[in-house]
């Protein structure tokens, strides 16, 4: 194929003195096709993303980050900004222009006496997780060691400790930002507020962030693990799980899983490959009191196996990423669901059974805790309410086979409808268009979402998200 020109929305194709000037300008590497790397650095975690930019900038500092913005706004080409390069939408890498890459920008340091840690946005959870457990610390981070804390922040952050400490823009601090017009601020309750509270939760259309603080919380082993049951007992397992959960306190996370076990030894050999409903969970408090609070979890039925342990948070946040791996097709559908009743049971579990590949996935995570008691206009991030969130994770190897997948979760997620609590979460949103970026807020918050980007963005400079579009 012929390699991508850096071309702006003019058709004007760039000057190559300019390209070399930037080349210059950056303390880290500008990759173009045909560079080593560039193939490498192009790749993002779902495997359905194939797309050739022109330029590859691979910042290294807030520095860098501002030549990069000023370049491509001087040049008029369109940008993409990749931190972990892990969301579904593929948004961190774009066809023939500029994407400013911050994978390498991995500096964390830990203030263990005031429980803060200072993060770039190339850091993975496993990177922070690594850093912060060094000192009996942690941060709400995801499901997974290797999504990237930056989409995922500006978007809430739901993870193992959100129930009892909130979501990752809930302990968010302060920012440094670098806008559109290649301005660095720091956006914080005390400066730049009204820009602070929309990276809590807006996602990336207001500026790149190249410095996170945190608020951190003490945080020893866990108990955490799963217990698995064949999907035939689906409906039962989930109706016990409804109940159960209705008095579960804060310390304890959960997420349902229906999927395929994995060939592990640790698993019964009649298990192995076969569908499962699992009930996957954290209990963040003293051991002693999490073994009483999940004995009616774990004594039901009984499973057919049953893996909770005592273990490192470090452990727990690496526990689910095999299943996850990059590269395969992946398309998601997701949704707040208001209740788990008996109906929407029964449609859930009819769907699951249904499964088109054995990678797909469905995920009901329980909310509720911290996250919401956090006003509903406090933080960008909407829909606190919601006591559920369904996704359908569809993921297969060939892409020949993609209709037929991406028709079983969005069938999946028509069905579920009918359950909808009236919002969905922006950072597991596919490329799904402007009404379903609406849906991830409410009225109030999606109009003052605008006013910003009329502010901070008004050429709609960073587009390639789940887009806020301006209205001047």
């Amino acid at each position: 194929m012929e390699e991508p020109r850096a071309v702006n929305a003019s058709g004007v194709v760039v000057e190559e003195a300019a390209i070399r000037q930037l080349k210059s300008d950056l303390r880290g590497e500008l990759l173009r096709p045909g560079d080593v790397g560039y193939d490498q650095a192009r790749q993002v975690w779902n495997g359905m993303i194939d797309r050739h930019p022109a330029l590859i900038a691979r910042c290294l500092g807030a520095a860098d980050v501002i030549t990069a913005v000023s370049f491509a706004r001087a040049s008029d080409l369109l940008v993409a900004v990749r931190g972990g390069g892990h969301n579904v939408a593929g948004n961190a890498v774009c066809d023939g222009g500029i994407v400013i890459d911050l994978s390498r920008m991995k500096g964390i340091r830990v203030d263990p006496t005031r429980r803060l840690a200072r993060a770039q946005p190339g850091l993975t959870w496993g990177d922070v997780d690594h850093e912060t457990q060094a000192f009996g610390l942690a941060l709400t981070g995801g499901t997974a060691s290797t999504t990237g804390i930056s989409g995922f922040t500006l978007g809430g952050g739901f993870g193992w400790l959100a129930r009892k400490h909130g979501l990752a823009c809930d302990n968010l601090l302060s920012a440094d930002v670098v806008t559109a017009a290649g301005e660095f601020l720091q956006a914080s309750p005390a400066e730049n507020e009204d820009l602070f509270w929309g990276i809590r939760g807006g996602g990336g259309n207001f500026g790149i962030v190249t410095s996170f603080q945190f608020q951190l919380h003490p945080l020893g082993p866990v108990l955490g693990g799963m217990v698995l049951y064949p999907l035939a007992k689906a409906r039962e397992v989930l109706r016990h799980y409804r109940d159960y959960i209705a008095t579960a306190p804060d310390e304890l996370a959960t997420i349902v899983s229906c999927s395929t076990a994995a060939q592990a030894p640790h698993l019964p050999a009649h298990i192995r490959g076969t569908s499962v409903i699992a009930i996957i969970g954290c209990y963040a408090g003293p051991t002693e009191e999490g073994e009483r609070v999940l004995q009616p979890l774990r004594q039901f039925g009984p499973p057919e196996a049953d893996l909770f342990r005592v273990m490192p948070y470090t452990a727990l946040q690496k526990m689910l990423d095999a299943g996850n791996p990059p590269g395969l097709h992946n398309y998601w559908k997701a949704e707040f669901i208001r209740a788990l009743g008996d109906d929407g049971i029964d449609t859930l579990v009819a769907h699951a059974e249904r499964r088109e590949s054995p990678m797909s996935k469905v995920f009901l995570g329980h909310l509720g805790g911290a996250v919401s008691r956090v006003g509903e206009e406090a933080t960008a991030y909407s829909h606190r309410a919601a006591p559920f969130l369904f996704t359908a994770n569809a993921m297969w190897p060939d892409p020949k086979e993609s209709d037929r997948h991406i028709g079983w979760t969005r069938d999946f997620w028509q069905a579920m409808q009918p359950f909808s609590a009236g919002g969905v979460y922006v950072n597991f949103l596919s490329n799904e268009g402007e009404d379903r970026v609406r849906a991830a807020y409410t009225p109030r918050v999606y109009q003052r979402l605008v006013a910003l980007k009329n502010k901070y963005d008004p050429a709609n400079f960073f587009s390639l998200n789940q887009n806020i579009k301006p209205t001047v």
